[in-house]
């Protein structure tokens, strides 16, 4: 079977790696969607020509015959195209956050806006392959995953699942990403004289991805705290996870209940106690890479955590979804 995808957003750092992958993809064959008409292209060499090109509108849904539709766009964007790309009949996948919270209230509380689709924010489901491979399957609405909760989420769900995670303590998520994670948009904070040679912390205490490890891992605010840090380099998350465990004898045990977890699951990948990850690991992949270490004395467990924030962390996840929902084999394109 051979199926047709656009993309909305193309041009930013989320969208090209979208193209890039579908490009590749054995069985799609992209469209890119022009929905501003003040934006630029990358040069090309001579010759290139690229996936074709279609006007963002609900006529030219109908007219390509679009299985489905990637939205890369800003998440007020996300909400006013979404219904009418539905009912022009393409799935859409949603790497915005403008769906990923389940309640127009909680939305306003973690975005600071007003949500204008209250009913398809209650219908989308949320596209963490790994948790929801049923649902996402069945949908038409997916909402991807935040990259930073993408990695807390795969660290922390089988422990806080098994039982063996001590929510007395709290949980410590240490997070760092590089600079793709901001977007394509310019701005003061992300341009190269601020962020070379630099290492800062922002949204300290009211980050907008929070929410989503909360609903997700199934833990509660006051047992969570979460900082971002902006690392001076292209692209990669690294997650330093600390909390103290219970009802655990080794190292050992800790590493075995994740990998049962996640025995079906081709992107997560596990270390043997005592190794852990490195963002070179998973740079360019769609892979999440998670390695601990335990101490017997005290209880306590480090998790490195580590994704590609332009791959898991956003536009990998995405044909993850894709496939998933097209009946394509869940690996397709992707390794």
């Amino acid at each position: 079977m051979s199926y047709r995808a656009g993309i909305v957003g193309f041009r930013g750092y989320s969208g090209e790696e979208l193209v890039g992958i579908l490009e590749k993809h054995g069985h799609v064959t992209p469209y890119l969607m022009e929905h501003r008409a003040d934006s630029q292209d990358r040069p090309r060499p001579i010759g290139y020509e690229g996936p074709a090109r279609i006007a963002c509108t609900a006529e030219a849904v109908r007219e390509a015959k679009l299985d489905v539709v990637f939205l890369a766009t800003p998440p007020e964007v996300s909400m006013d195209v979404t219904p009418w790309l539905l009912e022009a009949g393409a799935k859409v996948i949603d790497l915005s956050g403008a769906f990923r919270l389940r309640t127009v209230e909680n939305y306003k509380r973690w975005y600071k806006e007003e949500h204008t689709q209250g009913g398809l924010l209650e219908e989308a489901v949320y596209g963490l392959p790994e948790f929801y491979r049923e649902r996402i399957a069945g949908a038409r609405l997916i909402s991807n995953p935040g990259c930073y909760p993408t990695a807390a989420n795969l660290a922390l769900r089988p422990l806080v699942a098994a039982g063996v995670v001590d929510k007395d303590y709290g949980v410590v998520c240490d997070a760092k990403s590089g600079v793709s994670g901001a977007g394509r948009k310019p701005s003061l904070k992300t341009s190269y004289c601020e962020v070379t040679e630099n290492f800062s912390a922002y949204s300290i205490l009211d980050h907008r991805h929070v929410p989503e490890v909360l609903m997700n891992s199934e833990l509660n605010e006051p047992e969570f705290s979460f900082t971002a840090h902006l690392l001076p380099l292209h692209r990669g998350i690294l997650e330093t996870i600390y909390l103290r465990t219970v009802n655990i004898g080794s190292a050992q045990e800790l590493v075995d209940i994740c990998q049962r977890f996640y025995a079906d699951s081709p992107f997560v990948r596990i270390y043997a106690p005592g190794k852990v990850p490195d963002l070179a690991a998973v740079q360019r992949t769609n892979f999440c890479d998670i390695g601990l270490k335990w101490d017997a004395y005290s209880r306590r467990t480090v998790i490195v955590s580590t994704i590609d924030n332009l791959g898991k962390g956003a536009a990998g996840q995405a044909v993850q979804n894709m496939n998933l929902v097209l009946g394509l084999p869940e690996a397709e394109g992707l390794l």
